[in-house]
């Protein structure tokens, strides 16, 4: 599943988890998380599509000049 990190592993860290921060914040942390793991995606697309571009941009300077 998380490469070498077996069931009873999550489990244990989950556990472990919801022990130190309560049942009331785990809906905030999971909704930050996955905040910043968009946030982290479109960045990583914004750099591709950047890259790209220059990458076309020098391209087309090559065909032309």
């Amino acid at each position: 599943m998380f490469g070498s990190i077996g069931m009873s592993e999550l489990l244990i860290i989950l556990l472990v988890v919801l022990l130190l921060f309560g049942s009331k914040q785990l809906p905030q942390m999971a909704r930050t998380l996955g905040k910043g793991w968009r946030d982290i995606q479109k960045a990583a697309q914004n750099t591709r599509d950047e890259i790209s571009k220059v990458i076309d941009d020098e391209d087309e300077d090559e065909l032309v000049g």
